[in-house]
Formats: C-alpha cells, sequence, structure tokens
C-alpha cells in the first residue's frame, strides 16, 4: 500500500517537507521529513515526479553513494525508479536524516572564524573526495544542505543531487568557504576571491583557495575536493620553523636575571641616593602608579620626583627590612658621600684590597703548577721506555685515510620546493633558506597531510632542489631534522626543473636527527634534490622538515 500524498510506500510516513525544491531537467525533486515505521527512526525521503524512466538517472547516481560510508555525507537507504504511469508509484530515495543546526542557521549569527571555517570546509571535503574516488559528483552544496552535527562533524543531507559535475562541486565548496569566512553568498568574484562589493576574505591563502575553487582556467583551477581538504588543514605559519630548545625568552631565565639585577639597582640606588619611602595610603591619589600599599618599590619606577639626602645622613629603612638591611651593611657610622659613591675609608679599603686578592690568587695558581703538572713532567722524563715513533705513512695514504665527513661542506648558492605533483601551491617556499643556513633551530616544513604517511594519498613526495653554482663532485649529504623517522632520497640532476625522472637517485634512507647519506660513488652534478617520500606523525595529521642540509664534496 502507498501513501497518498507522496506515493511513498506505506512503510515511510511523511512528516514535513523541509529543504529546498531541486528543478532539474527531467522533474522536481521534494524533500521530506519521515518516520521510518519498520526501524522507527527519522529519515529523509526526497520524491522525484515524474517517477520512471525520468528518474532512472538519479536513481543510478542514488545506488552509487550507497556504498559511500562517511560522515560527511548522508547514508543512503533505499531508492526506487518508481513506473511513471500515473499509477501512484513513485520514484524516490530515502537517505539518512542528520540532526543539527544547517550553515545558513549557523552563518546568520555572522561569519566564522578562521579556524571553525577551515573545519568544517575540511571535513565536508573529505566527504565529497570519497565520493569523487567512486566517480560520483555529489551537487547541491549549499549552505541549507549542510548541517552541522552535534558531535562537531559536518553533514550533507542531499546525497546525491539530480544533477553535477566535479569541477561544479569544488566550485560549490569554495563558495562555501566564502560564505563561511565573510557571511555573504558568493556572487561575483572580485579581488581577494570575494564577492564584487563584498567583504574581502582576510587570510591571502584561503582567499587564494576560494579563487582557485571557483575558477574555470584549466591552469589555475584546483583538480580535486582532495586538495581542498589537503590545502585547509592546519599547518605552520609563513617563517622560519622555530625548533624546540631552551627558553630564552622574557618568561625565562634572562627575564629573571634581568628582574634579579634591577631589584639589586633599585636597592642600591635607595640605599645610597635615599629612595622614596612607602608613602601613606591617601597619598597614592593621582600617582601613575598602582593604589596598593607596599608596592612603592617597582623596579624601574618614576614618579618624577627627585629624593636627595643630606650629606652625613642615611635614608630610612622600612621595618620590614631592617634586619636585612643591617646584616648587609653593618658599618652604621659610615658616612654617604655627597656624590652618591662610598665614603673615603671605604673606597681606600677597595684600592688597596683587590689588588692583594689578585695577588694572592696568582701565587695560588702558581704553586699548584708547580706541584703538580712540573711533577708529572719530571716523572715521565726519569722513566726509561721506548720512545714512540710516527708510522711511517705517505702523504697520500694520509689523505686518503681522511673522511669525507671532515671536508668542508659545498656551498649552497640557493634552493627552491620541487612540487611536480601538486596542486601549483607548493609547501611553504619562503621557508627554504632556512634548511641550509647554518643553523638548525630553523626549518622548511611540509604542510600537514592527513589520511596517512605518503602524503595523504595526493602525490608520492616533495622536496628541495639545491643549486650547488656550478658543477662538482659531490660524495653525499648530511641531513638534520627535527621530525626523526621521514623518509627520503638524495637525487642528482643537471637542471633546476623537470620532472622527477630527471634526477636519477644517487642514495636513500632514513633520517633521525641528524643522518649522513653517502653516495655508492662521487656524483658530479650541480643540483641536488632531498625529496621525501614518507612523513611522521605530527598534529592532525603527518608532515616532515629539513632543519640542516651539508652536501658532502668528493675529495
Amino acid at each position: 500500500m502507498t501513501s497518498t500524498i507522496t506515493g511513498l510506500p506505506d512503510r515511510y510516513r511523511p512528516l514535513d517537507e523541509v529543504g529546498p525544491v531541486e528543478r532539474t531537467e527531467t522533474g522536481v525533486i521534494h524533500s521530506w521529513r519521515a518516520k521510518d515505521r519498520v526501524l522507527n527512526r527519522d529519515v529523509a525521503v526526497r520524491v522525484h515526479e515524474p517517477g520512471g524512466p525520468a528518474a532512472r538517472t538519479w536513481i543510478t547516481r542514488a545506488l552509487t553513494a550507497g556504498g559511500l560510508a562517511t560522515p560527511a555525507l548522508a547514508m543512503v537507504y533505499d531508492a526506487s525508479e518508481g513506473n511513471g504511469d500515473g499509477s501512484g508509484s513513485a520514484a524516490y530515495v530515502v537517505n539518512e536524516w542528520i540532526e543539527g543546526q544547517t550553515l545558513a542557521e549557523r552563518l546568520e549569527s555572522g561569519p566564522m572564524d578562521e579556524r571553525e571555517a577551515r573545519t568544517v570546509l575540511r571535513r565536508l571535503a573529505e566527504g565529497v573526495a570519497e565520493a569523487h574516488r567512486v566517480g560520483l559528483a555529489v551537487g547541491g552544496l549549499s549552505p541549507e544542505t549542510v548541517v552541522l552535527r552535534p558531535n562537531g562533524l559536518v553533514g550533507l543531507r542531499a546525497v546525491p543531487a539530480a544533477t553535477g559535475t566535479v569541477q561544479e562541486d569544488i566550485a560549490a565548496l569554495g563558495a562555501l568557504l566564502e560564505h563561511c569566512l565573510t557571511g555573504s553568498r558568493a556572487g561575483v568574484a572580485g579581488p581577494g576571491g570575494s564577492p564584487a562589493g563584498g567583504p574581502l576574505i582576510a587570510q591571502p591563502d584561503l582567499a587564494a583557495l576560494v579563487r582557485r575553487a571557483r575558477s574555470t582556467e584549466p591552469g589555475t583551477r584546483l583538480a580535486s575536493a582532495a586538495a581542498i581538504a589537503a590545502l585547509l588543514a592546519e599547518r605552520p605559519r609563513s617563517g622560519a620553523t622555530p625548533v624546540r630548545g631552551r627558553d630564552e625568552s622574557d618568561s625565562g631565565w634572562l627575564r629573571r636575571l634581568r628582574e634579579h639585577r634591577d631589584t639589586g639597582q633599585e636597592q642600591q640606588t635607595q640605599l645610597v641616593t635615599g629612595g622614596p619611602a612607602a608613602p601613606p595610603a591617601d597619598d597614592h591619589a593621582g600617582r601613575g602608579h598602582d593604589d596598593h600599599p607596599g608596592h612603592d618599590d617597582h623596579p624601574g619606577h618614576d614618579d618624577g620626583v627627585a629624593h636627595r639626602l643630606d650629606p652625613g645622613t642615611r635614608p630610612p629603612v622600612p621595618r620590614g627590612r631592617a634586619a636585612a638591611t643591617a646584616a648587609e651593611d653593618p658599618v652604621d657610622d659610615e658616612p654617604v658621600t655627597d656624590d652618591g659613591g662610598f665614603s673615603p675609608a671605604r673606597r681606600k679599603m677597595l684600592v688597596v684590597g683587590l689588588p692583594l686578592v689578585a695577588l694572592l690568587i696568582v701565587i695560588a695558581l702558581a704553586y699548584w703548577v708547580g706541584t703538580n703538572v712540573l711533577s708529572v713532567a719530571g716523572d715521565v722524563d726519569e722513566r726509561p721506555g721506548p720512545v714512540p715513533t710516527a708510522p711511517s705513512t705517505s702523504p697520500a695514504a694520509e689523505e686518503s685515510a681522511a673522511p669525507p665527513s671532515g671536508a668542508a661542506p659545498a656551498v649552497i648558492a640557493g634552493g627552491a620546493v620541487f612540487d611536480p605533483f601538486g596542486d601549483g601551491d607548493p609547501d611553504n617556499p619562503r621557508d627554504v633558506p632556512a634548511s641550509h643556513d647554518g643553523d638548525p633551530a630553523t626549518a622548511w616544513a611540509t604542510y600537514t597531510y592527513r589520511g596517512s604517511a605518503e602524503f595523504g594519498g595526493l602525490k608520492p613526495g616533495i622536496g628541495v632542489v639545491y643549486d650547488l653554482g656550478s658543477a662538482q663532485p659531490v660524495a653525499g649529504v648530511g641531513l638534520t631534522t627535527t621530525t626523526p623517522g621521514i623518509s627520503v632520497e638524495v637525487r642528482t640532476g643537471d637542471t633546476p626543473d623537470g620532472d622527477l625522472e630527471a634526477f636519477p637517485v644517487a642514495t636513500a634512507g632514513t633520517v633521525d636527527g641528524t643522518t649522513e647519506l653517502a653516495f655508492d660513488e662521487p656524483v658530479t652534478t650541480r643540483y641536488v634534490l632531498v625529496w621525501l617520500t614518507g612523513l611522521v606523525p605530527a598534529d592532525d595529521g603527518f608532515a616532515g622538515d629539513l632543519a640542516e642540509v651539508a652536501v658532502t664534496p668528493a675529495t
């Protein structure tokens, strides 16, 4: 028995119509939230009018979507073509009902921040990429059909749309990203990937991604939803990548040393020149400092009032510090000079005492040298024994015995990211100089890739090609990384560009901290390519870096 309203099987009871009406060349599609009476759950039912052959293409697409299992796309539970002969049998697709707030409802309160927009669109793009892998263009990507699930995931309700293409899906993802960041619907593109006259996207990399996703030029547009997902993943910012090390900022030991020094200087200044005593609580009105009692001795504080004492007097000492002051300066009767220096008696003690201390130190050192070093030397002279002789090796043998690593590294004239399998947006190209600047505290790093250590399945690798300035014999490469465990190949070539096959493999291995990769035989080359083939786990995915690259010349 079928429903007299929609022509659905009696199993599905429509509750209310939801979502926009989809109009196609073969008819229209209406969507309902319905109750599955057999499994007692809410479902989304979409009905194509008319049914029969007119809906065949759409039903075929729905059957393909039924093989997908990703939280970003509503699952397909059931589908039927109907007969289209007016007997009441409808063409329908039954989807998972996704609870949550639609993207359109969320954006009514304002645009998203960068992190939220990246997360939402990345998760949606990952689901669309799964559909593209099985040959299905999803279609229907709009703020009204994208739902923010309560558990933080994202879902698309209407799967699949009646029609669609892969490139239309990519353009729709770019439009949704723009909508999330600006709060305005994508229209005619203006500068920065924004609608003409609309707000600009503040993040340059996201503005470029929107522009490329919506581009119709084959040379500039993005080729896959998977590339969008990878580019939206969190990545290191521009600039040299810092390496974990000692805390030498103002929050570390330098700050503590500076505070100790400033406090000591202030205390000495107050004792010598008569710094301000603690004022009464009501004297703080109108002052340019905190109105808290006991906070009158902040380092570096200057209230613009000069305090001086008459000669022969001493500054008042707060009761809380009387004992400490007495312990540090037991000579209470010595006057302080008017120029802020020590008294003549103390100055005389310093002038006479310091040279005496220095003389005593010199005598002690001389005694130690005489009793230890000279006695040992005399004992060696008295003991008979064979006289060691130098091995009879020729200069040529000595030169060949020296390890290649002892030679100074070859000078690297420059470098560039080598990404022939990428989408035109190489990983952190500005950071390449940090990989050969002689400072292992800076590095060139890849983007963060999700899914697998093999660059998320997007490409076989990425690397940096280094220019030695001229062709010269090379025996190997020393590599330092802050991501131990990365897999690399060291390749050489005659040109800085071209495809990967233009750079034959000279050696390969895994880099753990600092690793020397030697060639089987020296190679005369100008360009050395360090090609990363495997990444290591990082935040939210996989990444790798090159902190220092040293090319070892052949000797």
